[in-house]
């Protein structure tokens, strides 16, 4: 069982990669800075080396719900406390599913916290409400709020200072520029996104009795950056889109705006808070951001509210669909 868990969580690192694949890359495809497939090839590789610039994210996930609870010692035990973590995967899965389906950029991370607290409530496990106060909530406001006010801040800047310079050039030179924040969007998702999964492998293993502390085994780290970049590289068609031109129609300035500015979102709140905040919030945000310099009009409000929806209800959604699976698979465990 306890191998059973872990394969599901690195398919939903894989489904992770290809669902949020658009965050790293949609403003740079979208404007023609890079082609998609040498875009995801760079992201995919990025996505691997960043998920080995730290785990404090990781351990982060692994405190929203009580670890020395699920080290149980009987085998009965140990099966009730896997369900819970498959639970929580399967709740994650599943709305990652329905939202590429529709190509919904909603946030993979917080479908997964959203699967790890349905599956804990149902289960009577402790829940760790002050870390998801404090790393969770807190941060899934403040991202997307610095991410949007940090774009505009930046675009209004980069507008001043080449406001005599020709169209042409500024988008050639920008272009250019884009590979870069391109590149670094790409390394902080998956400074982001691999740890978390990081973090329910963990968990399974401490389930399991496997595995004792927070500490992420070597393997896991390898295991779980192979599986994200490796959905990278297949793809989110569906969520670049409406990143990339449904939201607005970006140029090489405004692109370079977002991607620079969730970047640096992500890695603050990484490196600086150990939050496992959302890449696909903040890039949006930031996308909203650079293209409200422009006009406020330019921005499609009605795409953006549906996006601001799907926020909203995906850690309810994630967490109804766990306490479903986590109820539904209880009377056939030993």
């Amino acid at each position: 069982m306890v191998i059973t868990v872990v394969v599901i969580a690195l398919v939903f690192d894989y489904t992770n990669g290809f669902h949020d694949a658009a965050n790293a890359i949609a403003t740079s495809v979208s404007t023609r800075a890079l082609t998609p497939r040498v875009a995801l090839a760079m992201a995919a590789v990025l996505n691997f080396v960043g998920a080995w610039l730290g785990v404090e994210v990781a351990k982060t996930i692994q405190g929203i719900i009580d670890i020395d609870g699920l080290n149980s010692v009987t085998d009965a035990d140990r099966a009730h406390a896997l369900t819970i973590v498959l639970a929580a995967l399967v709740g994650a899965i599943t709305w990652n599913l329905i939202t590429w389906y529709f190509g919904i950029p909603s946030s993979s991370s917080h479908a997964l916290i959203g699967g790890i607290v349905g599956a804990g409530l149902a289960s009577s496990t402790v829940v760790h409400w002050d870390t998801i106060i404090d790393k969770v909530a807190i941060p899934m406001v403040l991202s997307p709020a610095l991410g949007f006010m940090l774009a505009f801040g930046l675009m209004t800047a980069l507008m001043w200072i080449f406001r005599r310079a020709m169209p042409s050039r500024i988008n050639r030179g920008f272009r250019h520029a884009q590979t870069v924040s391109a590149a670094g969007m790409a390394l902080g998702h998956g400074l982001q996104d691999a740890q978390k999964t990081m973090g329910i492998i963990v968990l399974a293993l401490v389930a399991g009795g496997f595995h004792t502390g927070d500490d992420v085994p070597l393997w896991v780290i390898v295991a779980a950056a192979s599986a994200i970049a490796a959905g990278t590289y297949s793809g989110g068609w569906r969520i670049m889109r409406t990143l990339g031109r449904r939201i607005i129609e970006l140029d090489p300035p405004k692109g370079f705006a977002a991607e620079a500015t969730a970047a640096s979102v992500l890695y603050v709140m990484a490196i600086g808070l150990h939050a496992p905040v959302s890449t696909t919030h903040t890039i949006t945000s930031a996308i909203m951001g650079a293209g409200a310099t422009k006009r406020f009009s330019a921005v499609r409000w009605g795409v953006a509210k549906g996006i601001v929806v799907a926020w909203v209800v995906t850690m309810p959604a994630a967490a109804l669909v766990a306490a479903v699976f986590y109820f539904v698979a209880r009377p056939f465990l030993p």
